[in-house]
């Protein structure tokens, strides 16, 4: 079985990392992929398959109100005509026997014209998606509700009813209940490697919208009981370079990534994150003390839902300050939370189950 897989991240890496590892799952199954990707290319995190890059996308800030391409040029028809010639060229020479598209139609709708091309082509379609999707009006709720159900074979919700269930974000899931198919998180458990011990480690993702918590914790480290080991820093790769100033200090270490990050959070003192879909998932299986500070933008539910879950202390980002958060660090608690982590090969046997008839 051969299975074209659309991927289109926009600004923290969460999207692709999750993707790759699904990629992973799919390919030790035997189901061949090929991988169309319309987002900047993220160092550290590679496909393992057939790669078609798309003219990469990207949004400017947390709002996602304005997307440019990769010279940071608004997009507009032309582009996305370009895209979606590109998209349809790919569907010809693959012939996939299965089209895998991320997200889309619960978002991703200003790449509707290649997206719809691709749902549109007469293949079975099934949609990979988050455990937790962004709220949308009643209007583009119906319009997501009706191309499900149009176009789309199953949705692969990425996540445990355990922890959340599709219907707290997408309050018509019911409307699609017979499509919906949960496959636990997608979460990949990390080679045995010695690293560091008794550290606090503070990491904010991809880091596009983290340098307000990585400042107010180097300010917080005074204030703890944790103020003489030392602290790491982990960027993310995706933080303004202007806002590693003043980071560094003695006692305090700055990187921009490391791809041991849950074998540092199993053996550190304490961690300090958001409360993104792929550092949860770090914390479940490495259940350090943790400190929770979900990213917050106008509209953004995700990660405080997901956060208001795992049992850790959380620190509303609204009340973020130096006090408050060393208050939280001294108090840090581990998850309790207890969810399946398989959802990679999980999602390969799903798909071989619909769709692979020699499986």
């Amino acid at each position: 079985m051969h299975i074209l897989f659309h991927v289109q991240h926009l600004l923290g890496i969460g999207h692709v990392k999750r993707a790759a590892a699904l990629v992973r799952g799919m390919r030790r199954a035997g189901i061949d992929v090929t991988v169309l990707s319309g987002g900047v290319p993220v160092s550290g995190i590679a496909y393992e398959a057939d790669l078609v890059q798309l003219p990469p996308a990207r949004a400017t800030d947390a709002t996602f109100k304005t997307i440019v391409d990769g010279d940071g040029r608004l997009i507009d028809d032309a582009f996305k005509e370009r895209r979606r010639r590109l998209v349809l060229e790919t569907l010809s020479r693959v012939q996939p026997d299965v089209i895998l598209v991320e997200t889309f139609p619960f978002g991703r709708r200003a790449f509707r014209p290649e997206l719809m091309a691709l749902l549109g082509s007469g293949r079975p379609a099934v949609v990979s998606l988050r455990d937790v999707v962004v709220p949308k009006d009643a209007q583009r709720t119906a319009e997501a509700v009706a191309l499900v159900r149009a176009h789309v074979a199953a949705v692969l919700v990425h996540g445990d009813p355990a922890l959340v269930r599709l219907e707290e974000s997408f309050p018509a899931a019911g409307r699609i209940s017979d499509r919906i198919r949960y496959t636990g998180y997608v979460h990949e458990a990390p080679p045995d490697r010695e690293t560091p011990s008794g550290e606090v480690v503070v990491s904010a993702g991809g880091g596009a919208v983290g340098g307000l918590l990585l400042r107010t914790a180097v300010a917080a480290r005074p204030m703890t009981r944790y103020r003489d080991v030392p602290w790491r820093i982990i960027s993310g790769p995706n933080l303004p370079a202007q806002e590693l100033t003043g980071l560094a200090a003695e006692g305090v270490l700055v990187e921009r990534f490391r791809d041991d990050l849950p074998n540092l959070l199993r053996a550190c003192a304490v961690s300090v994150s958001q409360a993104g879909y792929n550092t949860v998932l770090d914390l479940i299986w490495a259940r350090p003390k943790a400190v929770l500070v979900p990213f917050a933008a106008p509209g953004e539910t995700e990660q405080a839902l997901r956060a208001s879950r795992l049992g850790c202390t959380i620190v509303p980002e609204g009340e973020l300050s130096p006090a408050r958060l060393a208050e939280a660090i001294d108090a840090a608690r581990p998850p309790t939370v207890r969810v399946r982590l398989d959802g990679a090969d999980r999602t390969a046997e799903i798909l071989n189950h619909m769709f692979n008839r020699a499986a």
